[in-house]
């Protein structure tokens, strides 16, 4: 035989660089390589994991969980971004979101409502694109009313008058006394306790004949044919859900280009600035305060939108329990498990808190409750006393909700302790406008004196 024979271990496909191990681990290097990949990496293995949860349920119960996944995963990451613009890049911590996002569904609900008292609070009756507009300019305002006391104070002063402004909203919005003085003086209602309708989803009316239930429009028989009740078997509302998620997606992406070009627009320099030390920036000549004004203003319009699209499509809004602080801080955590400063960190954070945090413990908790058969402890001392582990599952599985909390501190301490940064915090930023990295030899500029 000649020398030049091939060995078995030589030859093409036999390295044990090509088994499957190796392969899903450089799919997962590729994908982790970018911010992008990242988010679609986590988005793929959390409707994996949803997957499996819900299978032997049918395929309504995985559509339709997947459906719930990703409408809060979008909506956690819009707010979130919004908050990334005041806390990561300018260094203004604001924990009023909720009520900013109150004012925008408010005043869009107000704007679009009929003015026939008999359908409930009278509204103007103006088209729903006015409406969004309104209430993106109503959140701004409110604002830049905020702005003008709260941004001579610093750090937690600043904190608390934005959380003390939301309140202000929220239990202004929940008096009957307001919904009364607004009825007799500009003839709109906002339903006071009993919170509010919203108008119907629009993208219903994509799908069926003036946006209620029967006749389907030309687009709605093509998709329910294909894959609704008649078709593969999914149910139509969840069909007509997900063509919601569509504009959903449409709209964040919408908002991470604005914001990714604000970041690195010379603006976007002096934010950063001013959030690194705002006296060096002011020394330097900036005005300082007139453009905090300017970013939040920015910020709380976007907050507005966000707070349209996520509790505009719920058919009913109400102060209490929606925009309540709770929901400020569930921002936050998505921001801070994302990675502060980084627009793609805060949308892998909203997805990560919405589905694994907020969400995910709710389901996992339902599925472990039909499967465990043992009676469950009254109390938590009961189950640790118990020594029972079945008997410890089954009382965490009935008290979920509070443990969540105890799960989301942990995850913050830990996330404090390891990783400060967040997942995608702690970026290079580039300081000018264009990249300085090159030296000038590589260009023949190493002979100019």
């Amino acid at each position: 035989m000649s020398d030049d024979t091939v060995a078995p271990d030589d030859m093409p496909g036999s390295s044990p660089d090509s088994t499957p191990d190796s392969a899903l681990d450089a799919v997962v290097e590729a994908a982790t390589r970018s911010d992008l990949g990242m988010v679609l990496l986590t988005l793929g293995l959390i409707y994996i994991g949803a997957t499996l949860l819900t299978f032997s349920d049918g395929l309504n119960s995985v559509v339709g969980l997947l459906r719930t996944l990703t409408f809060l995963g979008l909506v956690y990451a819009l707010s979130a971004l919004a908050l990334n613009l005041h806390w990561g890049y300018t260094g203004l911590f604001n924990i009023g979101v909720a009520g900013f996002m109150a004012v925008g569904v408010y005043t869009m609900g107000i704007f679009v409502r009929s003015p026939d008292p008999a359908f409930g609070p009278p509204g103007l009756g103006l088209p729903l694109p006015i409406g969004i507009i309104a209430g993106m300019a109503m959140a701004s305002l409110f604002g830049l009313v905020a702005a003008l006391p709260a941004l001579r104070l610093k750090a937690d002063y600043f904190a608390i008058v934005t959380l003390g402004i939301s309140e202000i909203i929220r239990l202004t919005l929940q008096s009957s006394a307001f919904d009364t003085a607004l009825r007799e003086t500009l003839a709109v209602g906002t339903g006071g306790g009993r919170g509010m309708g919203m108008p119907d989803n629009p993208v219903r009316a994509l799908f069926l004949v003036d946006g209620q239930a029967g006749t389907p429009t030309p687009l709605g028989e093509f998709v329910f044919g294909l894959l609704g009740e008649s078709g593969l078997g999914i149910a139509n509302n969840i069909l007509i859900g997900w063509g919601y998620i569509v504009v959903l997606g449409i709209f964040l992406v919408g908002f991470y280009v604005l914001l990714e070009r604000l970041g690195r627009s010379p603006f976007g320099r002096i934010l950063k600035a001013i959030r690194e030390d705002e006296l060096v920036a002011d020394s330097l000549g900036k005005n300082v305060d007139l453009i905090k004004i300017k970013v939040f203003m920015i910020g709380c319009a976007l907050m507005g939108l966000a707070g349209i699209l996520w509790f505009g499509s719920q058919g009913n809004v109400s102060p209490t329990p929606q925009f309540e602080p709770i929901l400020t801080f569930y921002i936050f955590v998505a921001v801070i498990v994302g990675g502060s400063g980084s627009n793609t960190g805060s949308v892998l954070g909203g997805i990560v808190f919405a589905a694994v945090l907020f969400e995910g413990p709710r389901r996992v908790g339902a599925v472990l409750r039909d499967t465990i058969d043992a009676p469950t402890p009254p109390t938590f001392a009961d189950a640790v006393l118990s020594f029972d582990p079945t008997s410890m599952l089954a009382f965490a599985t009935d008290n979920i909700a509070p443990l969540q909390f105890v799960l989301l501190g942990l995850v913050l301490i830990f996330i404090m302790h390891r990783r400060p940064q967040g997942l995608l915090g702690d970026r290079i930023e580039t300081a000018a406008a264009i990249d300085l990295s090159g030296r000038a030899g590589d260009h023949g500029g190493e002979r100019d004196e």
